[in-house]
């Protein structure tokens, strides 16, 4: 269920109450076979609601890219993390976007009172309280937030990476594995960004060396 901005921001008005700087934590890049996951960590300032704000999945390119600047200029604070196809590859990918968590928090320049965690799970190095929040990014607006930061941020990252694998078509499917992009890995291999642990990648290597 799609709730709008407003709602969003009342569902952590009770919060509030009790904790002074709410962070809201989401990522994006879980299910693509190439490129980095990409974290964010916003801590929105109450006073000042940003119209329009709700889970990237249900807002258009444009309409992220232009709260990702509003998002960016009246927070009270942000951070963006990358953590690499190459570290996905090292611990998984949950384990990936657990430990980007962890990190976003940490170059906070503020330090929250309370972390709003998308997901069923929490960072098992957070210092700070933390709550995890199935569906976040779709109740509150500080995970929307986030998530907004996170997507718009690894959408770019990979439409520069298309300038340099032009194959692939990154800047179209941003690494998710579409028919054009899985057409691509098994006409030319994979390129030096793709998450040689995931089954299409990894498939694609076994076969090479068996041939």
């Amino acid at each position: 269920m799609r709730l709008e901005s407003n709602q969003l921001y009342k569902n952590e008005e009770s919060m509030h109450q009790q904790f002074r700087l709410i962070a809201g934590v989401d990522e994006a890049g879980r299910g693509p076979i190439a490129g980095p996951v990409v974290v964010s960590a916003v801590i929105l300032d109450p006073r000042q609601r940003i119209e329009g704000i709700n889970d990237s999945k249900q807002l258009s390119a444009k309409k992220r890219e232009q709260l990702f600047d509003v998002i960016i200029h009246k927070c009270l604070s942000y951070s963006i993390i990358e953590v690499s196809h190459q570290r996905i590859d090292e611990i998984n990918i949950l384990q990936a976007v657990l430990e980007g968590m962890q990190q976003a928090v940490e170059a906070l320049q503020l330090t929250p009172d309370l972390c709003l965690i998308d997901g069923n799970k929490l960072p098992p190095g957070l210092k700070a309280k933390a709550r995890a929040c199935v569906k976040g990014d779709a109740t509150f607006a500080s995970i929307a937030a986030a998530s907004i930061l996170s997507k718009v941020y690894r959408d770019k990252l990979m439409t520069d990476y298309d300038i340099k694998y032009p194959f692939y078509g990154f800047a179209t499917h941003k690494g998710y594995p579409t028919k054009q992009h899985l057409r691509a890995l098994h006409l030319k291999g994979p390129c030096s960004i793709h998450r040689l642990s995931y089954r299409p990648v990894k498939e694609h290597v076994l076969l090479n060396e068996t041939t």
